[in-house]
């Protein structure tokens, strides 16, 4: 295939004049027929991987996609970028169904969207038949981590795949993932009985997300600072129960938030109805459980707020994810406290999943919501990639809102002693009372007054005691007990710590930096960069042209143009179509189609 194809395909179609790392590799491998797996972070162009090749060759490629309305939006995006695609589910009529099936045949389409049990459920023997008179020329699985279940996400449906090898025998067949470790893509590799597949695995870094963990202390007033920092723009809030999800959802809707909650307790239609508000712009905020994501498409989510730490880090990655998937900067908030860790463990222990593997993972999510490092790195070097820059510029740590204890071992010991001075028998609060020297009747009453901890940390406020109690409980020195009123004990390691100060070599502790009045917003370097000669009046502008284009015709915005583009359309105020042209995102459909109108726009700015 010569060289230019490709180019020249993404050019025209989707506006690009040059490939993301790997996208070039993994097309190759489609073009020469070779099963992949391929891992790339969301918003790292995974879907053009597939895309692109499908225009290039002959025949129809089939797309597995798991949620009808990821797929209708990758269509709509297709067909308004010029590309021939299709999809074919349970919600098209049986007319929709037969005009679908007649393009088919007279091979109309290059790309086919379809879900796992249209391809091998109960009666997809017609399906099957129907694509007997078709050339397939490969077969695409999207979300693949779904078919492992060591993968986060597992589903039974998508385990039937690997029946596509007898079904389709000598089409090759490719696997797509945003997350994927290595023992998910053998599972997968496996599970597909895939032959010699080459394996494509980007980097897990998104460098345009800001990451951001601070300890649960008054969750509302940390959502308003958040919610404050992104006014109009579009964000996810996760919670931990449904009964979180509805409580903050209606705060929200009360502070005047236009928020919809969305979980599994809610009917599909309520779901689907808060979803479609999301997508369309109606809503700026979804409160959700984990039950809402994967069809999330959304491209311009600007923050991404979990209001409790998740159950792993894979979790944690794939629902941070879906902030930024333009490539545009995001902010990733983490607010944690123990309570959460110990919530998952009495939920996974009540539906028999706390398995070694599973408190494993919690750990590790703990001592990342704790840490105190860089968590660009830290997020990386657990995924298995290598990290070489000094610092990302883009987290709490490197953006030195972090301010790191000059004598950490000392203040561990202060703390670790007050917890065995009030014989391991009360919580974080009482404990930073003590230590604080504040005499409340409850420190009066135990006695505690007189012990020779009361007020070690006179100058320390509640929160930042607090704060240190979280971190020194994700390195293992302190156990909060699973009662209803939890309290604080000295693990082996905390005993040792006390007893020989040498004890916890690199032991580092920190407090959030008290915010000044008239300080900035704190901005990433990607922000800084992204907004560069960007006219924002002109920015504002086109998103609402945008938006009229995209509710007269029935589609997200997201899918007329990203917000990538606008902000390029308003940093160079292109003036002809050739110069529309020249603006990634705009490709030859795009441009004939809408360019008269947001070149108008430019002009009228």
């Amino acid at each position: 295939m010569p060289a230019t194809t490709l180019q020249n395909v993404i050019s025209r179609y989707w506006g690009y004049t040059s490939f993301r790392p790997l996208q070039r590799e993994a097309m190759d491998a489609v073009l020469a027929g070779r099963d992949s797996i391929v891992v790339l972070p969301t918003g790292g162009g995974k879907s053009l991987c597939f895309q692109a090749p499908a225009v290039v060759q002959d025949g129809v490629a089939l797309i597995v996609s798991p949620l009808i309305s990821l797929m209708k939006d990758q269509v709509d995006t297709l067909v308004g970028n010029g590309v021939p695609a299709a999809l074919y589910n349970s919600s098209l009529s049986s007319s929709e169904k037969a005009g679908v099936s007649a393009g088919l045949k007279e091979g109309r389409y290059r790309l086919l969207y379809v879900s796992p049990e249209r391809l091998v459920g109960e009666g997809s023997e017609s399906f099957i038949s129907m694509l007997s008179g078709c050339r397939v020329s490969f077969v695409a699985i999207d979300e693949a981590h779904c078919i492992s279940q060591w993968g986060h996400d597992f589903r039974p449906e998508y385990r039937q795949l690997g029946r596509l090898r007898d079904l389709l025998p000598g089409v090759a067949l490719h696997a797509y993932t945003a997350t994927a470790t290595a023992r998910v893509r053998r599972d997968i590799s496996t599970q597909l009985g895939l032959s010699d597949p080459v394996e494509f695995v980007g980097s897990f870094d998104r460098p345009n997300l800001l990451y951001r963990s601070i300890p649960r202390n008054t969750l509302k007033k940390q959502l308003v600072e958040v919610l404050e920092r992104h006014r109009g723009e579009a964000g996810i809030i996760y919670c931990i129960s449904r009964r979180e999800v509805d409580a903050l959802a209606a705060w929200l809707t009360g502070t005047g938030v236009t928020a919809l909650p969305y979980h599994a307790g809610l009917s599909d239609e309520e779901r689907s109805r808060h979803q479609d508000a999301f997508l369309s712009e109606r809503a700026d905020v979804i409160v959700a459980t984990v039950a809402f994501g994967m069809g999330i498409d959304r491209s311009d989510v600007r923050f991404v707020v979990h209001a409790g730490a998740p159950r792993s880090l894979e979790h944690y990655q794939q629902e941070s994810g879906r902030a930024g998937r333009d490539g545009l900067e995001a902010e990733c908030l983490l607010i944690y406290s123990s309570a959460d860790f110990m919530k998952w463990r009495i939920m996974l222990e009540r539906n028999g999943e706390l398995t070694e593997a599973a408190q494993a993972l919690l750990r590790q999510m703990e001592r990342y919501a704790a840490g105190v490092g860089c968590r660009h790195r830290h997020l990386s070097e657990y995924f298995g990639d290598r990290y070489v820059k000094e610092g990302c510029a883009g987290c709490d740590y490197c953006l030195n809102e972090l301010e790191p204890s000059k004598d950490p071992v000392p203040l561990a010991r202060k703390i670790l002693s007050c917890v065995a001075r009030v014989g391991q028998r009360f919580g974080a609060t009482h404990v930073a009372s003590v230590l604080r020297g504040h005499a409340s009747d409850q420190v009066v009453a135990r006695g505690h007054a007189g012990l020779s901890t009361f007020g070690l940390l006179p100058e320390a406020s509640v929160a930042e005691i607090r704060g240190y109690v979280e971190q020194l409980t994700a390195l293992g020195l302190l156990l909060q007990t699973g009662d209803a009123y939890p309290v604080l004990q000295l693990t082996n390691r905390g005993l040792d710590l006390l007893k020989d100060a040498a004890s916890f070599p690199g032991l580092r502790l920190a407090r959030q930096r008290p915010p000044r009045k008239d300080a900035p917003r704190t901005r990433s370097r990607v922000e800084a960069e992204s907004w560069l000669d960007v006219d924002r009046d002109l920015f504002d502008r086109l998103r609402s042209v945008r938006l009229d284009i995209a509710r007269s015709r029935g589609v997200p915005p997201y899918v007329i143009f990203h917000d990538a583009t606008l902000r390029e359309m308003a940093r160079v105020r292109p003036d002809s179509i050739d110069a529309l042209l020249q603006v990634r995102g705009v490709g030859a459909r795009k441009a004939e189609d809408l360019g008269d109108v947001f070149l108008a726009a430019i002009r009228e700015h």
